[in-house]
């Protein structure tokens, strides 16, 4: 599937923007998608593409962010207390942004990391973070014990 030129039959192109004359540019591009699980929704996508997708609800709209592969990061909007409370309980991401920018986790004072496949859990400034250079390993021993060993020096 290329996905600027074809991107498929459950797809509609909205806005193709101009691309720059002097050098190697991609015009931005929004699409419109039906199906949450479609990949325009999956990928990760390095460019100027914005797809957009619509919620039947406040909670239809965090049902179709959490059907994402990915769970970096989340940002919600809303001058509404029980969205925001909504979101704090249901929106599965690594680091949730309420009423502000999605970006500018600060290094050593905010853990930064995701779920799924945005990674396995905290990163630098976490309080887990040391973990990820640490092998765990565990010894458990009987302490029970029966009948007499004496100490042979």
């Amino acid at each position: 599937m290329g996905v600027i030129n074809e991107p498929g039959p459950d797809v509609r192109l909205i806005h193709r923007g101009e691309a720059g004359t002097d050098g190697w540019y991609v015009p931005p591009v929004i699409f419109e998608v039906k199906d949450p699980r479609h990949p325009l929704m999956q990928k990760e996508l390095f460019g100027p593409v914005l797809t957009v997708i619509a919620a039947r609800s406040f909670s239809h709209a965090i049902e179709i962010a959490n059907a994402s592969d990915f769970a970096l990061t989340g940002a919600v909007y809303s001058r509404s207390p029980l969205h925001l409370r909504e979101a704090r309980q249901s929106f599965r991401v690594g680091n949730l942004y309420l009423n502000r920018p999605c970006t500018g986790a600060q290094v050593g004072r905010q853990p930064f990391g995701g779920f799924k496949m945005s990674g396995a859990g905290t990163k630098a400034g976490g309080p887990g973070y040391l973990l990820n250079f640490a092998e765990m390993r565990v010894c458990t021993e009987n302490t029970m014990r029966r009948g007499f060993t004496p100490e042979i020096l």
